[in-house]
């Protein structure tokens, strides 16, 4: 958060106003007054897990922490996208240390096979990165049967996140989460969303929400092991946008950041060494509430409501 009171305020409507916040004028007016870059080389040594690594943010996270050095490990749905991935990182980043991990994270019987061998192979995890997203046109289920974006944005991350634990004792979870969860209440009596007429837009907006109160739940139980933090990146232009939402791309296409400015706040939780603390939600280097208004909050009894639903569908209570 800026120091001065005159950026403090402009800060502050940017936020509020959302197109000069969440647009590309957002990072080149906060640059003058957001924390410094990390270091260089600052991740020499670590490693570094990113999901939903095929493209979009997600590559670009990945190269920005491959550039502070350390290996990048990127995990997507298909072998083939991720080769692609990793070529272009290397094109950007000779020098750069890049691994492919195929996983489908909304399969929770993958997640549990990936994560026993990845956490054999890489005993020190410095940083997880919940980046994958999906958005369905119509509602889909998973292996285990529940709701695609619930299990991708929600189930997957959690049995993960619970599974890497150990390798991650004093290193970070960043969740890239969404603006959009601002627009929905965490929806505990319909969490695989079965009621009413489905909506892909709504389900990738309810299951950002439930982002933001897992990420603070992770916080809490971790805390004193794992720094736990998630973030929003503003309008971005990736496939994610350009795809699924073609009509907004065509409105606000010459204002949505790159998928790089976009990225930039993920890299720098997972680099910084300014004291950050935990369980904070951020967007452009600076905490954010993570409700637009003081309505709709989640009461005590809906979290634990989410929490145990979360902890019987994926058999891991992250104790």
């Amino acid at each position: 958060m800026p120091t001065n009171a005159a950026a403090r305020a402009l800060d502050w409507a940017m936020d509020k106003s959302l197109v000069l916040g969440y647009t590309r004028l957002g990072p080149r007016l906060r640059r003058s007054w957001w924390p410094a870059d990390p270091r260089p080389a600052c991740l020499a040594g670590r490693h570094v897990l990113v999901t939903g690594a095929s493209g979009g943010l997600g590559l670009a996270a990945a190269q920005q922490i491959a550039a502070l050095g350390a290996t990048v490990h990127l995990l997507g749905r298909k072998a083939e996208r991720l080769e692609s991935a990793r070529t272009e990182l290397l094109a950007a980043e000779p020098s750069a240390r890049v691994e492919i991990a195929p996983c489908d994270l909304s399969d929770l019987d993958a997640v549990r096979g990936f994560c026993a061998d990845f956490s054999a192979r890489v005993p020190e995890l410095h940083a997880l990165v919940h980046n994958a997203g999906v958005l369905p046109p119509e509602r889909r289920t998973t292996a285990q049967g529940h709701e695609l974006t619930l299990a991708t944005h929600v189930l997957g991350p959690h049995l993960m996140t619970a599974l890497l634990a150990d390798n991650l004792r004093g290193g970070r979870v960043v969740v890239v989460s969404s603006g959009g969860a601002y627009g929905q209440k965490l929806p505990v009596d319909d969490l695989e969303y079965t009621q009413g007429d489905y909506s892909g837009v709504t389900a990738y907006a309810r299951t950002k929400r439930m982002q933001l109160v897992i990420t603070e739940q992770w916080a809490d139980r971790l805390r004193g092991r794992v720094s736990v933090h998630s973030m929003h990146p503003g309008w971005a232009d990736t496939p994610g946008v350009t795809e699924s939402l073609p009509g907004f791309n065509k409105v606000m296409g010459p204002l949505l950041r790159s998928p790089a400015e976009g990225a930039d706040t993920v890299t720098w939780l997972v680099a910084t060494d300014d004291p950050i603390g935990t369980g904070g939600f951020w967007h452009d280097r600076s905490r954010r509430p993570t409700h637009y208004a003081p309505i709709g909050v989640e009461t005590a009894s809906q979290r634990q409501r989410f929490w145990e639903f979360v902890v019987a569908a994926t058999g891991e209570p992250l104790a």
